[in-house]
């Protein structure tokens, strides 16, 4: 039987959103602010179909998937944008490797974050960079538990790692989040580790190594095969023991995709609501943004950092991780404003 995904569109939010959904017209968007009044079927091989939703006829776990709310998260209840700064305490990575290496430049960096209204802060102490090398575990935790222990509380912090020994070391100095870039595949232990921490998951696509996934990312379809990649990673963490509940997608903007996937993917973001999770966008600063335009370097993309988060905010996505945390949080407050 022939899989079929289910992409809603048609995003309204306020009065017009209520008015709608109480004529049948529209169905609630994961539990938040928007509501969408069509979908777009996607199957493999097969031309797109649009239906109003009163047209639709769904099983009953793609309805739920798609319309009920998020579990909340670290607090969460998914009702507004969450926020998510960056944090490398590294001398590599490609927009401010080196800026934040000591505890207290990190820990002053991470005190900005929040007074702009970073609602997390995202520690990493290894460098994901195209072109990047491995970092040995022990030196990864050289790096970021001081910073974790200098934190000491201040901030909801979560732990950018893919390695069991740094999320179980970081979870113990108050790491509340882990976030992987692998989604639990860089070791084999990490999805029991990450059952038995409790913590809430991110996973996240990559296609390929970090220091490899650039030469030649090819895809059949990127939408749908990302979207297969993080079900199967869902599925994986879940029967490792891992709360559905817990659980957070990033379709991996930059990770083993051209230009031409990452504008796919930001097309399509809405599809990743048929997950069932809350969804993190991370284009924040990234090379795609220089590809579309004029070349620029990392400190000159913020227009399109912020055009990104915007189309994201436009399709429900919950979760932005980015470097320039006042102006995205000047931007989402606008964009909730007028919609």
């Amino acid at each position: 039987m022939t899989k079929t995904y289910v992409q809603p569109i048609g995003l309204v939010s306020g009065p017009a959103a209520e008015v709608l959904m109480a004529r049948g017209e529209a169905l609630p968007l994961a539990g938040g602010p928007l509501a969408f009044t069509h979908v777009v079927l996607h199957a493999r091989g097969q031309t797109l179909q649009v239906l109003p939703v009163s047209d639709w006829r769904p099983g009953e776990e793609a309805r739920v998937r798609l319309t009920v709310p998020r579990a909340p998260i670290a607090g969460f209840d998914w009702q507004a944008p969450v926020v998510m700064g960056i944090l490398n305490v590294t001398p590599d990575s490609f927009s401010d490797g080196g800026d934040y290496r000591g505890a207290e430049a990190a820990k002053a960096r991470a005190e900005v974050m929040v007074a702009e209204g970073a609602a997390i802060v995202d520690v990493g102490g290894e460098s994901t960079r195209p072109g990047s090398e491995l970092v040995p575990a022990e030196k990864e935790l050289n790096r970021v538990l001081p910073v974790l222990e200098a934190l000491n509380g201040s901030a909801l912090v979560s732990i950018d790692t893919r390695k069991p020994d740094v999320m179980v070391q970081a979870a113990a100095a108050g790491a509340a989040l882990l976030n992987d870039v692998s989604a639990l595949t860089f070791d084999g232990r990490s999805p029991g580790v990450a059952a038995d921490l409790g913590l809430p998951v991110i996973l996240m696509h990559a296609q390929g190594d970090p220091k490899t996934m650039q030469e030649a990312p090819t895809y059949e379809d990127v939408l749908l095969d990302i979207y297969d990649f993080l079900e199967a990673r869902i599925e994986a963490a879940v029967a490792a023991g891992v709360a559905r509940e817990k659980i957070i997608v990033d379709p991996g903007i930059g990770f083993g995709k051209t230009l031409a996937h990452n504008l796919a993917l930001l097309r399509g973001l809405s599809l990743f609501h048929g997950l069932g999770t809350p969804i993190l966008l991370g284009a924040s600063r990234k090379r795609f943004v220089a590809m579309a335009s004029q070349g620029e370097g990392e400190a000159d993309r913020l227009g399109g950092s912020l055009a990104a988060v915007l189309e994201g905010a436009a399709q429900g996505v919950q979760i932005f991780r980015v470097h320039d945390v006042q102006e995205t949080v000047q931007a989402l407050r606008i964009f909730r404003l007028v919609n």
